[in-house]
């Protein structure tokens, strides 16, 4: 699954910070909910523009990254 098809940059939208295409919400506000405990089904609730499939997609890209992170 590409991450290009579910999240974005772009410095017109929310100064360039990466957010799920299609919406303003960051991606960061997702790893915020994680980050308290929240379960996805709470921040798919109050982001309802935001699919669960994009959410896969965004914590997959973060995985990824840290294990590229990791093998470096």
């Amino acid at each position: 699954m590409s991450e290009q098809r579910f999240l974005m940059r772009s410095p017109d939208i929310m100064g360039g910070t990466p957010v799920f295409r299609g919406t303003r919400v960051p991606v960061k506000t997702l790893l915020d909910y994680l980050e308290r405990g929240d379960p996805l089904q709470t921040f798919l609730d109050d982001f309802p523009t935001v699919s669960r499939e994009q959410t896969i997609a965004a914590l997959e890209a973060a995985k990824e990254a840290l294990l590229d992170e990791a093998a470096a």
